[in-house]
């Protein structure tokens, strides 16, 4: 048994190739099976007089999604899906598959969404999901060829990271725990041991929110760096989304052929990133007629506006601290704002990024986590970091889905994870 990306190196000998039936055809004594086994799609050619009449039989009873192995002659041929064929000559059913749901037709959301085990199988689906495991091995290569050490990060925790209200509570014998938001803080306590260091995982927010670009269990990536300032933050971030956009271009063009990706705007993504402050970001907005007042946080709309005329992504650094989280570094030029950026994609697709430079000393952190009512008890821990040889360090954190929905150009973030969890939906 081959794979079927790897037929090119079996041009003229005779394979046996297994896997699961996607469409079929006949025309007269000659009959077309699509197969597709998890690495490829072929294009196999049953002749009725060149195979057995069990085989040609079979064929007649064949039905999507069934599994079957088909044996036969590879050959080369430039109008087939991958560019080689299978002339059959033994084809056996493994395993039926009878009434299956999903038919080449439009089917509801709602109802995709209840077939999500299924539905992962289509084309496109693929197609992005494959996507996503690209960039996501490219987080990694381009971490490790940096120096950086991943450090896995706790689910459950007892310390919030960002706001108190999306928070998913549980009793963890006794105590209140939470599903965490963020990875953050464990990740700013390696910098210390490693100075470089990332952690990837799933996050969870209670948002009860139904938009496109939300999910209540998404992932993220979250590198931090000792002795990096703000800008040194930005910079990385425009380094890594980079290569991120060119690591789909580069091994992912069948994949994004097939979402209709207009790669051309991908291909312009190259350092550096244009920049303005929340300052001037709310001055354009104002120009543009929205009713956005300063300390007001950016809402998806105004994120939007601001990339509609610009084909590069967009960092929009130092917003108001209200609007940010306690741990963000105090804007020694201005202390009504906070060291921190968002990048914001082009395309309308807005946030895939939120940084910021830690607030390192240990007066103005304690005195932020009392601001927002936090429980110190609970970030003893955390304060120890500046109480025990404090450093300047940023990070940030980027989310899978939101930027892989970006570089595929697909609108709706649960396509871009195998199962996604919604305010109103945990099934399947």
């Amino acid at each position: 048994m081959v794979d079927i990306k790897r037929l090119g190196e079996h041009v003229g000998e005779v394979v046996e190739i297994r896997g699961w039936v996607e469409t079929k055809r006949t025309h007269g004594k000659v009959a077309f099976l699509v197969v597709r086994d998890g690495t490829g799609i072929l294009q196999c050619v049953l002749v009725k007089s060149q195979v057995d009449e069990a085989s040609w039989e079979t064929h007649d009873t064949l039905t999507q999604e069934c599994v079957v192995s088909v044996t036969g002659e590879v050959r080369e041929d430039a109008r087939a899906p991958g560019g080689y064929e299978l002339g059959v000559e033994k084809l056996v059913l493994l395993a039926p598959s009878e009434d299956y749901p999903i038919q080449p037709k439009e089917h509801g959301v709602d109802f995709l969404l209840d077939h999500r085990h299924l539905w992962i199988r289509s084309a496109r689906q693929r197609a992005g999901l494959r996507v996503r495991a690209e960039v996501e091995q490219a987080v990694h290569d381009f971490f490790y060829a940096r120096d950086f050490v991943r450090i896995d990060t706790p689910i459950l925790t007892g310390s919030i990271g960002e706001h108190a209200g999306t928070l998913f509570k549980t009793d963890y014998f006794g105590q209140d725990a939470y599903l965490a938001q963020t990875g953050q803080l464990y990740v700013e306590a390696a910098c210390p041991a490693f100075r470089r260091v990332y952690c990837f995982g799933p996050t969870f927010r209670a948002e009860k929110s139904k938009t496109r670009r939300h999910l209540t269990e998404f992932w993220m990536v979250e590198p931090e760096v000792a002795f990096a300032d703000s800008d040194d933050n930005m910079r990385l971030q425009e380094e890594f989304v980079s290569y991120l956009v060119e690591r789909a271009l580069e091994r992912c063009s069948e994949e994004l052929k097939i979402l209709e990706r207009d790669t051309s705007a991908l291909e312009r993504v190259r350092p550096p990133f244009p920049r303005i402050s929340y300052s001037e970001a709310v001055d354009e907005l104002q120009a543009k007629g929205s009713d956005i007042q300063w300390g007001e946080d950016l809402g998806a709309p105004d994120e939007v506006a601001l990339v509609e005329d610009r084909d590069l992504p967009l960092f929009v650094y130092n917003y108001p601290k209200e609007a940010k989280a306690f741990y963000m570094k105090e804007n020694p030029e201005d202390p009504r704002t906070v060291l921190c950026d968002d990048l914001l994609a082009p395309e309308g697709y807005g946030e895939i990024i939120g940084g910021s430079q830690r607030e390192d000393d240990l007066d103005r952190l304690r005195e932020r986590i009392r601001e927002e009512g936090l429980p110190e008890e609970a970030y003893a821990w955390y304060l120890d970091l500046r109480r025990y040889g404090t450093f300047p360090h940023s990070g940030f954190g980027l989310g899978i889905e939101r930027t892989v929905a970006w570089i595929t150009g697909r609108r709706h973030i649960r396509e871009l994870i195998p199962f996604p969890r919604l305010m109103n939906r945990l099934y399947p």
